[in-house]
């Protein structure tokens, strides 16, 4: 039925434009207002606030092959929005725009939205921000994720997470498809470096600071954008180590490990969450009303829009084969509850949900509950008061010094030291010798950023920002002609001729540092069979290491990769992982001293390929030398990190040795900080360990921790707090409990013991 009377008009207006889209009267909406906006639409507009498009839909060009410069395309923007009345836009035309072009998609589409349609609803756009502003080409490239997870400072991933939003938010742009709160378990996973980590306690606080810089206290804040959860639910632990391949669970592993995080976000506030591709168990998420409904809606109380992620509906007939047909798929993901389609290159979602409801497959009332959560998201992002807040807002801090101040100390903070032997870092500088940088990682700015880097891959190299520097520009600049630099291979590739130069003017160099990388990639493109390092690059460092000079490899990985076949021609080792734009910078002031090495592993860095092993493993996963060879032994452990002064523990203290349900416990160390020279910033970890359960225990669980400076000779004493509640894992019943007993307390490898009282 086609509503044309004043009375719709007057009400549209309501919402956005005051019956008037000349002179428009911002207004923000009421519970009843939304609802009475919607019991005004036609299915048609319900079913286009459901839809989400990619960019090049509207845009001059064919999809993936846009014309250059972009520009939209003003016939195909009306037919969206008026014709189809689509309620979201998302990604980029194929790489990153300046931030006035941002601004003039942005104006255009939210011009023809809020004068041109019906019903006057602002868009709602939303990006990939992975580590910063990856899309904007001034925006700040940040650490990735799993790099920020390295500095175990909640505050720091906080305050990138506060530019990212504003630096977004800048572009006109509210809706950011982050942060990422899968755990990262399998490191063969090609996702594993947009994780903050295997470990539950450090994600939940990662996660949470994440969406805390990101929304605010009002995400309606010109400088706040809506965090999206990803990837509910289980998406990260593929069998296969493959993206988008089966995962297989009980309910308890899904339970104790995967959903805490999301629950935490929950709490936190996140305003989205977007929908785990692949399948769980035998059923794909995005068609699993027992995950989509009576988990996240009736259980966990979830009131947040629920996006797919690309083209996932499609992959129900397509990929999966549980539908037939894409109009079975589409009521299928509907009625298991998914709120928007990220369709996302035609109509075809749009148009077959229409279908449904008028033959009566999918009810009506089924669209009046996503597009209220649809318009409530607008309506807390601030859409309805103001689309157009960046022209009158100061964003001149976009892609500023002080942004970059904060982006070089989290790199700093993250890269960590996991081999020193005999001194080797920091470098020596005093000698009449130079120091050899080689390695493909060595000048590439692309290493170091990783995927999601103003494309989405990442490798598109004229897209770098050349105002930053490589590794071994970054030596270079703090070391002068110190620093020779001298190709010797590609990820793939030794390159003969290299090697021979440097063997030649072997008697030149004092120290070695070789840079060593993956390619940049994400989702299915960064699928591998073997976590081995490329042969060429492990054939390198064994060259090199027949010169018998103290040698230092930099990784610059987007996951563990194995190299324990070279391990031991390596006198010291840093990961880097991906450190972003101001990340050479930062691994130069690491080798040379200026900086002192305090990031700590947030994943257990394995030594075999198929020795895949989590630090909260069970007792029979031990390292035994007769009868378990293949469990747990590391090249170095979850939360390993080493620094160039040493602390030591003392004085370990509970505040009761006996425990009761509802009480908390704190637990105080002194740690000093033995060095002369360094200041030192220690990362101080609780570990408990259960001695008896009905659920065979993990030998160890994080359960809280902090990062605490300390002046070079100074200590500290040092306070953590847990609740009983850090007591309880998940029974047998699926249900959270905590069971009279013994556990042991352990922090800087001193333990004491603690007993749980359960009357």
């Amino acid at each position: 039925m086609t509503r044309t009377t004043a009375f719709a008009i007057c009400l549209g207006g309501l919402l956005f434009m005051n019956c008037n889209p000349e002179n428009p009267e911002p207004q923000d909406l009421s519970e009843d207002k939304l609802k009475a906006l919607i019991a005004d639409m036609t299915i048609e507009e319900k079913v286009g606030q459901m839809t989400q498009l990619n960019l090049d839909v509207i845009s001059v060009g064919e999809v993936y092959n846009l014309k250059e410069p972009h520009e939209l395309d003003m016939e195909k923007l009306r037919h969206a929005l008026v014709d189809k009345h689509t309620g979201s836009i998302l990604n980029v035309g194929g790489h990153a725009y300046s931030l006035e072009h941002w601004q003039e998609i942005i104006t255009e589409i939210q011009k023809v939205a809020t004068t041109k349609t019906r019903q006057r609803i602002p868009i709602i756009y939303g990006i990939d921000a992975i580590h910063g502003a990856n899309y904007i080409m001034e925006g700040t490239l940040f650490p990735q994720p799993l790099a920020q997870a390295a500095t175990w400072n909640p505050q720091q991933v906080k305050r990138c997470a506060e530019i990212t939003a504003y630096e977004t938010r800048a572009s006109g742009v509210p809706w950011n498809f982050s942060p990422v709160l899968d755990l990262g378990r399998q490191p063969l996973w090609s996702r594993m470096f947009e994780t903050y980590g295997e470990d539950v306690t450090l994600a939940k606080a990662m996660g949470n600071a994440c969406i805390e810089g990101y929304q605010g206290e009002d995400a309606s804040d010109p400088e706040r954008v809506s965090a999206c959860m990803k990837h509910f639910l289980g998406y990260s632990w593929s069998f296969s180590g493959k993206d988008r391949t089966p995962v297989y669970m009980h309910e308890r592993q899904l339970r104790q490990y995967f959903l805490p995080t999301f629950e935490a976000a929950i709490d936190q506030g996140a305003l989205s969450v977007m929908i785990n591709s692949g399948e769980l168990n035998g059923i794909p998420v995005h068609a699993d009303y027992d995950i989509l409904t009576k988990l996240l809606r009736e259980e966990l109380g979830y009131d947040g829009v629920a996006v797919t992620d690309w083209e996932d509906i499609m992959k129900l007939r397509d990929n999966h084969k549980v539908a037939a047909t894409l109009k079975e798929a589409v009521k299928m993901a509907v009625m298991a509850g998914i709120d928007m389609s990220m369709t996302p290159n035609d109509y075809s979602f749009t148009d077959l949900l229409i279908e449904l409801v008028k033959e009566g497959e999918v009810p009506e009332s089924r669209l009046d509950e996503s597009v209220y959560r649809i318009l409530l998201m607008k309506q807390r992002l601030g859409l309805f008061e103001d689309p157009y807040y960046f022209d009158t807002h100061d964003y001149s801090l976009v892609g500023s010094k002080a942004h970059d101040d904060v982006n070089y100390a989290t790199a700093c903070q993250a890269i960590t030291l996991l081999k020193n032997e005999n001194n080797t870092l920091p470098l020596r500088t005093d000698m009449p010798e130079k120091i050899l940088v080689t390695g493909p990682g060595a000048n590439s700015l692309s290493l170091l950023n990783g995927a999601w880097s103003r494309t989405w891959q990442g490798t598109e190299t004229k897209y770098d920002d050349e105002s930053k520097y490589t590794v071994v520009e970054a030596m270079q600049d703090r070391l002068l002609d110190k620093v020779v630099h001298i190709e010797s291979c590609s990820l793939d590739v030794l390159d003969e001729e290299g090697l021979e130069s440097i063997k030649s003017r072997a008697s030149e160099f004092t120290q070695i540092v070789v840079c060593l990388g993956e390619l940049p990639a994400t989702e299915i493109p960064g699928n591998i069979d073997d976590l081995t390092l490329e042969m060429a690059q492990l054939e390198m460092v064994k060259e090199l290491s027949t010169l018998n000079l103290p040698m230092t490899a930099v990784l610059l990985f987007n996951r563990p990769r194995i190299i324990s076949s070279i391990e031991p021609m390596l006198d010291a080792i840093v990961m880097a992982y991906n450190p972003g734009d101001e990340g050479g910078l930062a691994i130069a002031d690491v080798l040379t001293g200026k900086v002192n090495p305090s990031g700590r592993l947030p994943i257990t860095y394995p030594r075999h390929v198929n020795d895949l092993i989590t630090y909260d493993h069970k007792y029979t996963e031990q390292f035994d030398n007769d009868f378990s060879k293949n469990a747990y032994d590391p090249q170095y452990p979850f939360g390993h990190g080493l620094s160039y002064s040493t602390v030591s523990y003392s004085g370990l203290k509970l505040s009761t040795d006996t425990l009761e349900i509802g009480q908390d416990l704190t637990v105080t160390i002194s740690v000093k900080n033995e060095s002369k020279t360094y200041d030192h910033d220690e990362v101080i970890m609780l570990f408990v360990n259960d001695r008896v359960a009905s659920i065979t225990p993990s030998v160890r669980k994080l359960r809280a921790f902090d990062r605490v400076s300390i002046p070079k000779g100074a200590a500290k004493e040092v306070s953590l707090t847990i609740s009983s509640d850090d007591l309880k894992f998940v029974g047998q019943d699926l249900t959270w409990i905590a069971e009279e007993g013994w556990f042991e307390v352990e922090v800087g490898g001193m333990k004491t013991e603690l007993y749980l009282k359960n009357d």
